[in-house]
């Protein structure tokens, strides 16, 4: 369904009730700037996602008669989260009163409206539908924890999982998990070396917006690591277990529980994937972690430049360059290397970081990058790194292509890939 036009400016009354304004076309925000959306940039929302209003700020379109660009003064602007496996192309376009909030830590893409369907500047960047909302039961998820509480009546990571992740937060990985499939979570670090702007389980009191959820409260056993996740590696399709959360801090701080649970797992399968999510801050621990059995690796990051990640992750004690060395530790095991790449349409399509990240591709040989939507506010985080100018950008499609064309044996995606995806056939939408 590909549109010869942009669709029409969507506006919010204030109240959860959000209308077009047939006078606007929708266009879509990189860096500070507003611009024209390609037609054939937009897709239909995604089932999964869905819309906000943003309070406090005029929506920017481009006037249907006389092609100028201004304000919609009929209500709040309106932004869209996109659902997973898909990377957004901009960001909603706004100008932000004096007055308004701080938005909460989620994603804000533009969107639009037309002939009856909502809009979205997005592709799909992934095949995998490990964490489409079609594929939730939540009868079954609910039968599974009952089931596994029952299994582990000791194990604290198992209840965590249950009680805070799945029933709670209704976390897609954790969810996974009581449904006997794919990627099962391991929160293990209620600690952290890195103050990042954006984290999504710890905000200082002195901010305004909320931590999305708890952070882990206590530091699990390799015993309980182990007891789970040993049966989940037997039996899911496609298993995965992943280290490092969006519930805890960095699980590198963690590093000896994790590498004894690593051990303890292999003497009892060789089934399945051991990954971790860190912000790579450790390399030794992490050579340790190889040494013992670990088979990916997934690096967070906002950029590939250090002036830019280090205002943004505020790092204790280690440097841009450590996260570098882990990745090519990995690499020399033999591992699989991804990047949680946090997309920003206007700083991630820079042609400054753009070849910081050729730069980075070519010096770790990475294997993958997971081009994820960063969650946050686009002034507030331009703000909190003082950057004004954000230098000339390409677009995010052109990055894109470009990053395609040179690197063909990097693959794209959204989620860590099972062995079966990383041995075999990487399109293959495996999940089905």
């Amino acid at each position: 369904m590909s549109l010869t036009t942009s669709p029409y400016l969507l506006y919010s009354d204030g109240k959860g009730n959000i209308f077009e304004d047939t006078s606007l076309y929708t266009v879509g925000r990189s860096g500070w700037d507003a611009y024209p959306v390609p037609p054939e940039d937009w897709i239909p929302l995604p089932d999964g996602g869905s819309l906000y209003e943003l309070p406090g700020r005029r929506g920017i379109g481009i006037d249907v008669d006389t092609g100028d660009m201004r304000l919609c003064e009929k209500g709040w602007a309106v932004a869209a989260f996109i659902p997973p496996a898909h990377t957004g192309l901009f960001l909603a376009a706004y100008e932000t009163l004096p007055e308004a909030p701080t938005l909460p830590l989620f994603c804000y893409t533009a969107a639009g409206w037309s002939d009856g369907v909502f809009y979205v500047p997005a592709v799909r960047i992934e095949s995998d539908i490990r964490q489409e909302c079609a594929g939730f039961d939540q009868t079954r998820v609910e039968t599974g924890v009952d089931t596994l509480l029952a299994a582990y009546p000791h194990n604290r990571l198992v209840r965590h999982l249950a009680e805070n992740c799945a029933l709670t937060y209704h976390c897609p990985a954790a969810r996974n998990y009581f449904m006997g499939r794919w990627e099962c979570p391991i929160p293990s670090s209620p600690a952290c070396n890195a103050n990042c702007v954006g984290c999504i389980s710890f905000q200082p009191e002195t901010e305004t917006i909320p931590s999305t959820q708890d952070r882990l409260t206590f530091k699990p056993s390799a015993e309980e690591i182990v007891e789970y996740t040993v049966p989940h590696l037997e039996t899911a399709p496609y298993p995965i277990v992943s280290f490092g959360q969006g519930c805890e801090g960095e699980p590198l701080l963690m590093w000896e529980t994790i590498r004894d649970a690593i051990r303890e797992i292999r003497r009892h399968t060789s089934k399945g994937s051991i990954n971790i999510n860190t912000n790579g801050s450790k390399p030794d621990a992490v050579r340790a972690l190889c040494e013992a059995g670990l088979n990916s690796i997934r690096v967070s990051t906002n950029s590939a430049r250090p002036e830019v990640y280090l205002p943004y992750y505020r790092p204790n004690n280690y440097t841009f360059e450590d996260i570098v060395e882990s990745l090519k530790i990995v690499r020399g095991f033999g591992g699989w290397t991804s990047i949680n790449y946090f997309v920003f349409p206007g700083m991630t399509d820079s042609v400054a970081e753009y070849e910081a990240l050729r730069r980075l591709i070519i010096d770790t040989d990475l294997c993958m990058i997971q081009w994820r939507n960063f969650n946050i506010d686009p002034d507030w985080y331009l703000g909190k790194l003082g950057v004004v100018d954000t230098g000339e950008c390409m677009g995010m499609g052109q990055l894109l292509e470009l990053i395609r064309e040179e690197f063909p044996a990097l693959r794209f995606g959204y989620f860590n890939p099972p062995m079966e995806r990383i041995h075999g056939d990487y399109a293959a939408d495996f999940a089905h």
